[in-house]
């Protein structure tokens, strides 16, 4: 294993041989979800981005095509709870382009900053608040495909997930965890997201099938923009569990 969620924010697992049958079975799976008419609707960005949430058919064991989820990081994260179907994020060549109904400073921020995030924090309304509405437990992502470095890797920025504890911790403060949903953190996640960019490094997280990553749930992480030459689309699954009590987000 390479990096430490707890202490950089991810880590990266060598291939597996038992991940790789279980990446295969999800990409084939996966291709026939890109030419599903019912999953044409997560096609954006002006058909760079399917973005695919829920697109995966796995079973809450997170077996697909009767293949097993299991490998080391597997092994790391056990015992899982059960698992939700998995989004299916794929990006072809010529990303970023615009999302539907995405301002120019948004996407500015996408070409600029990976679009950075931090899962779970949805951002509503006209003014785009953010309120914690997703506390998961961490995100699992799987390559499905083969790709070049430069494919729109995902991107994390080390250590942030300290930055963003800190911060959160401030927000939520006196607040029974049942009531943290209703508390806007738009402004201190903006701030800890600029300290983040000016105190972190960037690290970019390219693998292949059979290898599996993992982030710490509050790590501030993106999509880069596509730079490699034309070549097939870059197919990741990503796993990320809620948690049963969400006292236990800023554990």
């Amino acid at each position: 294993m390479v990096g430490d969620p707890d202490r950089r924010g991810w880590a990266r697992f060598p291939a597996d041989p038992a991940t790789l049958a279980w990446a295969r079975a999800a990409a084939e799976a996966g291709a026939q979800a890109l030419e599903d008419p019912a999953l044409a609707h997560w096609y954006d960005c002006e058909n760079t981005w399917f973005v695919g949430v829920d697109a995966l058919p796995n079973r809450a064991d997170g077996s697909v095509g009767g293949v097993a989820l299991q490998g080391p990081a597997i092994d790391a994260l056990s015992p899982l709870p059960p698992l939700h179907r998995a989004q299916l994020s794929v990006i072809f060549p010529g990303y970023p382009r615009p999302r539907q109904g995405e301002t120019e400073a948004a996407f500015r921020y996408r070409l600029n900053r990976d679009a950075a995030h931090v899962d779970g924090l949805l951002a509503e309304g006209e003014g785009r608040r953010r309120h914690l509405r997703e506390p998961h437990a961490w995100i699992l992502g799987l390559p499905l495909s083969h790709s070049a470095p430069g494919a729109a890797p995902l991107v994390v920025w080390e250590g942030s997930h300290r930055i963003m504890a800190r911060a959160f911790a401030s927000a939520f403060a006196g607040h029974d965890p049942e009531d943290w949903g209703r508390i806007d953190v738009t402004d201190i996640y903006h701030e800890a997201r600029r300290e983040v960019f000016q105190t972190c490094p960037r690290v970019t997280l390219h693998a292949r099938p059979g290898e599996a990553y993992v982030l710490h749930r509050l790590a501030l992480h993106g999509v880069a923009p596509w730079t490699a030459p034309d070549g097939p689309p870059r197919m990741i699954a990503y796993f990320r569990p809620l948690l049963d009590d969400p006292k236990d987000w800023l554990g």
